[in-house]
């Protein structure tokens, strides 16, 4: 079905819903490398005003994977909550946005509905929206999610620290632990990003990794972000896992590219159940996405990079997730060619996910080689902090020395917590207070000396 609109005299048609959508993106390189996107300025802002006439029923009528070739197609139809969908069903695309702007889509009526919105319905949603929009509904949406902590309440931002060590060395990762938690990082998750990725190896580190929390009394959990299925193994060996790991994507070619399948999720989640680790909650799996991925992977069946992205969150939602992110600058300029690009996806992300009911955070990041720097990394974290991301991810110096690429760093995030008054997960803020590194008060960190508690032990 092809799509029309007549603009300044010129009428541009869209063969289909997926050139539809591809030609309505904001501009980025991925889509340009695919041969997807708009051709100019005009046809791209034709491509909206077709898109908002669109009934968001149609994308219950269209699959842009068809049902038989893809399991990730199967798992939006399957699952989609018709009751939910019920209020805005009679909407256009266009409608809809008009509808979250407004002051009628309050929190429960956006969470109400969460499990209705279809993962191009959201991306659809999200091309009719500036910046400020998509911070606007964003920030109206609150995921909370359980393990040993609470993550995701309305005023608190967590952090993941990653102590990440170009060898693995067991006291360099120590000595970043210890970093990041003197600023107050940590109480999303300690994740490592292994140098090498075996089982073994991942025992080790997640041994020591337990070991500390345990000695420590460390109110948080506690991740290698190894394979999924060297988790499994690790599990089977009595291995200290709290969350499981897995990189996603929003077709099912894709994510066989990471060497995955739903089942393979649902047997590791099964396994990591089974442990009964998490004394809040059982919300367990923590899932890794980002634009480019699928296209990279050429396996994104000609869908625009910020669509096929948004499907990889209804993967997500079917796992019940403590945490997920996006690594929105990580793949490269190829996808996102600079710091305006990196940013507008990061809030793309950020939207889409909690508008289908994922708690989303963002490794706020760029490579070497982007046409971007630490002040739009700035930018975006100060944006995403007022649009109420779940949690940022934090490495010493922002300099990730061993996946080498730029990040933010442990002070980055307590920077932004100060500047917008958000403060870590209530459980995590009280285990600080009681170490002496934080004012729970005054909501901030205090000053820390050779002498303290926390420091003495853990250097001794």
């Amino acid at each position: 079905m092809a799509f029309h609109h007549t603009l300044g005299g010129e009428r541009h048609t869209f063969a289909d819903l997926k050139a539809l959508l591809a030609a309505a993106s904001s501009r980025r390189s991925g889509d340009e490398l695919a041969g997807l996107a708009a051709t100019s300025d005009a046809r791209r802002v034709a491509a909206r005003y077709a898109l908002a006439d669109l009934p968001l029923s149609t994308f219950l009528a269209t699959a842009l994977v068809p049902y038989e070739e893809d399991e990730v197609t199967r798992l939006i139809v399957d699952t989609h909550d018709k009751a939910a969908f019920a209020p805005i069903a009679h909407m256009t695309v266009g409608g809809f946005r008009d509808w979250l702007l407004s002051h009628e889509a309050d929190t429960q009526a956006l969470r109400a509905i969460a499990p209705g919105v279809t993962p191009e319905m959201a991306a659809a949603a999200s091309k009719l929206m500036r910046n400020q929009d998509l911070m606007s509904v964003a920030h109206k949406i609150t995921v909370v999610t359980k393990f040993r902590n609470t993550i995701g309440l309305k005023g608190c931002l967590a952090s993941r620290l990653q102590p990440n060590h170009p060898t693995d060395d067991l006291k360099g990762i120590a000595a970043s632990t210890l970093d990041g938690l003197l600023y107050g990082m940590g109480d999303a998750v300690v994740g490592i990003n292994p140098a090498t990725d075996s089982v073994a190896n991942g025992l080790a580190l997640l041994d020591m990794l337990d070991h500390a929390r345990q000695r420590y009394d460390i109110p948080t959990q506690t991740c290698v972000l190894t394979h999924v299925t060297n988790t499994i193994e690790i599990i089977n060996r009595g291995g200290a896992v709290d969350l499981v790991f897995q990189s996603i994507a929003g077709t099912q070619k894709a994510n066989e590219g990471f060497g995955v399948s739903l089942a393979i999720l649902k047997e590791a989640r099964e396994a990591a159940l089974s442990l009964g680790r998490g004394t809040l909650g059982t919300d367990l799996m923590y899932f890794e996405t980002g634009q480019g991925a699928a296209l990279s992977a050429d396996a994104h069946h000609g869908i625009d990079q910020q669509t096929v992205e948004a499907r990889a969150y209804a993967v997500a939602r079917e796992f019940h997730p403590l945490l997920v992110n996006t690594v929105v600058g990580f793949i490269g300029p190829e996808y996102l060619y600079d710091g305006k690009q990196i940013i507008r996806a990061g809030l793309e992300d950020h939207f889409c996910a909690k508008l289908m009911g994922v708690p989303m955070g963002c490794d706020v990041c760029y490579t070497n080689h982007a046409e971007a720097d630490q002040d739009d990394m700035d930018n975006l974290m100060v944006l995403l902090g007022t649009a109420g991301i779940t949690f940022l991810i934090g490495v010493p110096g922002a300099d990730d020395i061993m996946l080498n690429y730029q990040s933010l760093s442990f002070h980055d995030i307590l920077t932004v917590r100060n500047l917008l008054g958000l403060k870590p997960a209530p459980e995590f803020a009280a285990w600080l207070e009681r170490m002496g590194l934080y004012d729970t008060h005054r909501e901030r960190m205090l000053p820390v000396s050779p002498g303290q508690t926390l420091l003495g032990q853990m250097i001794a």
